[in-house]
């Protein structure tokens, strides 16, 4: 029995796991995946955030049957991915597009509209739409090799669309865009989002993520180590104060005896971070010791703080930026 595409989630994946031979001899493994679970609800914008070398790449090849895993499950709308009709309904968009440079804008998106399908005056008006929604109609006819990384990126993201996508799977979908163009790309995506289409993104820009998604998880090391709602993984952080003291040098901040989550010393005074159980010990000894209080605050829980800490609780943070990319 064929399954309809509305009974199962666009994305379900279980026990995903991915191992590379690397080196000269390939005698040695790098494991980009370890276990992974995730699952994408219908109208959903998620979030794969991490690292370099945090398996999210690797994750999207799989779902896109560009890399099969070592283990595992992975299913698009309850069907495995090598199935070409159940690709049909995503659109992509790669990391580092490469369309075919002697083409023009709007013949690399006219023939992705052709390998989906489409023909005749529909797939003329499509490419056209497209074109104008992601800024590159005053470019159509210019040959890609003339393009600038961004123009690329556009385009990219315009053969992505044309087939009107169930689902749209995007790899790093700002990278190379100027802070206008993230801003239009970011707005496409929630205008997707708004028309039904599910959207699944990788990104290490943490503002993107923060700004979009409506669940996302936090890969380190191919292990999904946080995951939830932008709001659920906030809130759920303990609560702490920000306190600016003056008549202190940074030493004797650190030896009052309470713990910190952070220090830093400014010009004559020491900015520092205090669980909110704790601040009212810490203003204590502060008093007690001859300082001041300047300024005391509710301190803002960011998700680039849970991020890093994140990052600290699996022993990656040091070893972030030199990893393969995965």
């Amino acid at each position: 029995m064929t399954l309809n595409p509305t009974d199962a989630p666009p994305i379900q994946v279980r026990g995903l796991s991915k191992t590379y031979k690397v080196g000269f001899w390939f005698n040695k493994t790098v494991r980009a995946l370890q276990g992974l679970d995730l699952e994408v609800g219908a109208g959903q914008i998620y979030g794969l955030l991490g690292p370099n070398g945090a398996g999210k790449s690797t994750t999207i090849k799989i779902l896109m049957n560009l890399v099969r895993p070592s283990g595992g499950t992975a299913l698009l709308y309850g069907q495995p991915v090598d199935q070409a009709a159940t690709r049909r309904m995503v659109g992509f968009l790669p990391e580092n597009p490469s369309p075919y440079e002697y083409l023009t804008g709007r013949e690399f998106v006219t023939l992705a509209g052709q390998l989906c399908g489409m023909g005749g005056h529909e797939l003329d008006l499509r490419v056209k739409e497209v074109l104008g929604a992601v800024d590159m109609s005053h470019a159509e006819k210019l040959q890609i090799r003339r393009y600038s990384k961004g123009m690329v990126q556009r385009v990219a993201l315009a053969q992505a669309l044309v087939s009107k996508p169930k689902m749209l799977i995007l790899d790093e979908p700002t990278s190379g865009l100027d802070p206008v163009g993230r801003r239009q790309m970011r707005d496409l995506i929630l205008a997707e989002r708004d028309r039904g289409t599910t959207v699944l993104f990788c990104s290490h820009i943490i503002p993107d993520v923060e700004a979009l998604c409506d669940r996302l998880a936090v890969l380190v090391g191919g292990r999904r180590v946080r995951e939830g709602s932008v709001q659920q993984l906030l809130s759920a952080q303990v609560p702490s104060v920000e306190v600016v003291v003056e008549g202190l040098k940074l030493d004797q901040v650190k030896n009052l005896g309470v713990s910190l989550e952070s220090t830093q010393a400014l010009d004559g005074r020491v900015m520092l971070q205090v669980a909110d159980a704790d601040s009212q010990r810490l203003l204590g000894q502060v008093l007690a010791a001859g300082g001041r209080v300047n300024s005391l605050q509710a301190a803002k829980f960011s998700l680039e703080q849970l991020f890093m800490d994140a990052l600290k609780d699996s022993g990656r943070a040091s070893s972030v930026g030199g990893e393969i990319n995965t």
